[in-house]
């Protein structure tokens, strides 16, 4: 594999970065092969407690990069292709895996993040970008379909008919209004720079409650109300009494800084 993404670990924190500047980190299959193993290498590492996810040079990502798959059928079919460890298919695992991630991963989001690029972001838990950016559900330009699971990502974030204008239209917007929209979550002058801060702040708590809120709040929204309620409970109820939480109290009421132990 080339080395189309990048990974680097610094104090729990996993920085990931689309490095393909020349193209504006367009997706060809190194950009999705790349993104997928960097993902499994981070879901098992135990001690990754948040993860900050961008794009080298002048953009986050343009989406699929035609170009390399012209002329090879092959390929592009090996993206329809499903595995036997997730429901995604490579195309779809490639902004999925972010969510397979057991911590918080953070999106920062400069320049374009379209098509396939907006859906990666998508797939992040926290969207950082700059008010100019540019965010688009590009495909119907192609004729196309968004299909990088955007069914489970997008339809989180805005209502309905926000979706659909997105998806029929395929109209470009500003990160200002990515945020007005619910799409993104925070406008920065410096997303990346931020990411990195939140993501640090993040890597300071129970690395088992931080992973057990992100499940909580992933999975509860598609349960009924009674099985919501449950899920609340029951991963409670592994938190109390826990060595980390038993640290997180006595840190605070000490006036320190805890030590947590990362999962085994």
């Amino acid at each position: 594999m080339s080395e189309r993404v990048k990974l680097t670990i610094d104090n729990a924190v996993a920085t990931v970065c689309m490095s393909r500047p020349e193209k504006r980190n367009g997706l060809d299959p190194d950009m999705f092969d790349g993104l997928i193993t960097m993902g499994k290498r981070i879901i098992a590492d135990k001690t990754v407690r948040a993860v900050v996810l961008h794009g080298e040079g002048k953009g986050f990502c343009a989406g699929l990069d035609f170009a390399s798959f012209l002329g090879s059928p092959d390929l592009m079919q090996k993206l329809l292709e499903r595995g036997e460890e997730s429901p995604a298919n490579m195309a779809q695992r490639a902004a999925w895996i972010w969510q397979e991630v057991k911590v918080p991963v953070i999106a920062a989001v400069h320049g374009v993040a379209l098509g396939g690029g907006l859906q990666i972001a998508l797939g992040a838990d926290l969207r950082y970008v700059t008010p100019d950016a540019q965010l688009s559900v590009m495909e119907i330009k192609w004729g196309l379909i968004p299909d990088m699971s955007i069914t489970q990502t997008l339809l989180r974030l805005v209502p309905l008919d926000v979706a659909k204008e997105l998806t029929f239209t395929g109209r470009i917007i500003s990160g200002t209004e990515a945020v007005e929209l619910g799409l993104a979550t925070k406008v920065s002058d410096d997303p990346l720079a931020d990411a990195l801060q939140t993501a640090k702040l993040i890597a300071t708590k129970s690395p088992h409650a931080i992973r057990a809120g992100k499940t909580l709040l992933d999975e509860a929204p598609g349960m009924s109300r009674a099985d919501a309620l449950k899920l609340e409970t029951a991963l409670q109820v592994t938190l109390l009494g826990s060595p980390n939480q038993t640290e997180a109290v006595q840190a605070n009421m000490m006036k320190r800084e805890p030590s947590f132990k990362d999962p085994e």
